[in-house]
């Protein structure tokens, strides 16, 4: 976002919201069980539950257990008298339709799903040539993408490519459209209302009007500065090439398709931005706004061409540190946080303003008293993060450690000194004290999150 440093893109809405609340510059997603993190994010801020456990609501649910149901985030909110309604991205196995009132257009975790083309075209390249400089060749479209100026088969623009044009309208148009239906509806009655809007955008395809791509020249897009053809330990960290959000450029990774991922991306992100704004202006006229608190979130960040990446599934900052902003009644304006939080602290921050007391089955914490000054500390002793088995991450006093438990590997970075994590400082005499302290809170961090994983060989071998 512009208003907080990304002078790159054009976001004057969510700016808006920096502007007229406070945000906090330190929040996090804790990772995921699988390549789509979003549902184990979106399994945490509706269950309230950490990673592991949330994991173990999601298969609850998809039983249709309904104590599970009754301790999701919306039906607390509805038995205290809140209408409750969602609409968009629906990537969990609690069926929207019955945990809210109400819920429009629920939407799959991604616009287009083209997987088993994508599988096939893999199962070819291994048996005729398995060689990654053939790769590009045996991507269907949309992926592997663009090997060069001249290769313009995909659009963004192009409506009959369906994802985000499936349906005939962009999918951040009708959220829009539901959200402004509802608030419509809402004006009109006293009672209290939760609305989730759940945005698809900036998921790929990275789909948005010309107008909006137009607002991007290619020649003024910036590269990473921690851009590179390849990550060294993409395939033992689970990023190979056939995870589906990898296959999506070009291998190895050049700064041009970088340029035109990020150019997408960025018009996606305005396009969705000002379906905000249309939201917003809605609120404001509805009366509503003095009443209403605003949360807005992100399940995480997107690679495109950070450590030679494209995807979602690291524990780089890029990936785990979100945006995350406040703004309602007696909210500060234009304030920086930078206590650590998670995305899914806005889940109990909502039961408290709700006056809702806390059930013990909810582990995430309001951070009400953080915004009010009544708290200094973060509620976290350390920042946690997981992908499936071959990622943990924990983030503490400035310095972040990484452990790839499949090949044994660990990365320190110093990320007040190194915010683009570029530097590895783990085999540096001077910080073996710093990895060690490190990975003996990690330990206790993963037995707090339920996490199985067994890191404790790795840490007797090298420690």
């Amino acid at each position: 976002m512009k208003a907080l440093g990304f002078d790159e893109v054009y976001t004057p809405n969510l700016d808006r919201l920096v502007n007229g609340g406070t945000s906090f510059t330190h929040a996090y997603n804790m990772g995921g069980w699988n390549g789509a993190i979003c549902v184990a994010s979106r399994a945490m801020i509706i269950s309230g539950s950490y990673i592991w456990n949330a994991q173990e609501k999601n298969t609850a649910w998809a039983k249709g257990d309904t104590t599970a149901l009754n301790q999701t985030w919306s039906r607390l909110l509805e038995k205290q008298g809140y209408d409750t309604y969602m609409t968009g991205k629906w990537h969990v196995q609690a069926p929207a339709g019955t945990i809210f009132k109400e819920a429009e257009h629920i939407r799959p975790g991604m616009p287009g799903d083209h997987r088993d083309e994508l599988g096939a075209a893999i199962k070819k390249w291994k048996k005729e040539s398995g060689d990654m400089k053939d790769w590009n060749d045996y991507m269907p479209l949309g992926y592997g993408r663009p090997t060069s100026p001249d290769d313009t088969e995909w659009s963004p623009t192009d409506t009959l490519q369906g994802g985000f044009w499936e349906g005939g309208k962009h999918w951040s148009e009708v959220v829009r459209d539901d959200a402004l239906s509802f608030i419509a509806t809402a004006k009109k009655k006293e009672d209290p209302f939760f609305m989730y809007l759940a945005f698809n955008a900036t998921h790929d395809p990275r789909q948005a009007p010309q107008r909006f791509l137009d607002m991007y020249p290619l020649e003024d897009i910036k590269v990473p500065e921690n851009f590179m053809p390849e990550y060294p330990w993409k395939d033992d960290m689970g990023n190979q090439p056939g995870l589906r959000d990898e296959a999506l450029a070009p291998f190895p990774r050049t700064e041009y398709a970088v340029k035109v991922h990020r150019q997408e991306y960025y018009a996606l992100l305005s396009h969705m931005d000002e379906q905000i704004g249309e939201v917003l202006d809605a609120l404001e006229a509805s009366g509503k706004m003095d009443n209403t608190y605003i949360f807005f979130g992100a399940d995480h960040g997107l690679s495109v061409g950070h450590h030679g990446l494209i995807g979602k599934q690291s524990m780089f900052d890029h990936s785990v540190r979100i945006p995350l902003m406040v703004v309602g009644p007696g909210i500060p304006k234009g304030k920086l946080l930078n206590q650590d939080v998670y995305l899914q602290d806005i889940m109990a921050t909502t039961l408290e303003l709700a006056n809702i007391d806390k059930p013990d089955y909810v582990q995430f914490n309001s951070f009400m008293d953080i915004i009010e000054g009544e708290r200094e500390q973060s509620h976290y002793d350390g920042v946690y993060g997981a992908y499936i088995d071959v990622q943990r991450m924990i983030r503490k006093d400035g310095f972040k450690l990484l452990v790839y438990p499949k090949i044994e590997k660990m990365l320190l970075f110093d990320m007040e000194n190194d915010p683009n994590e570029m530097n590895d400082l783990s085999d540096n005499p001077e910080y073996t004290e710093k990895v060690k302290t490190l990975f003996s809170d990690l330990l206790e961090l993963q037995e707090t999150m339920g996490d199985k994983l067994s890191l404790q060989q790795i840490y007797d071998k090298k420690l």
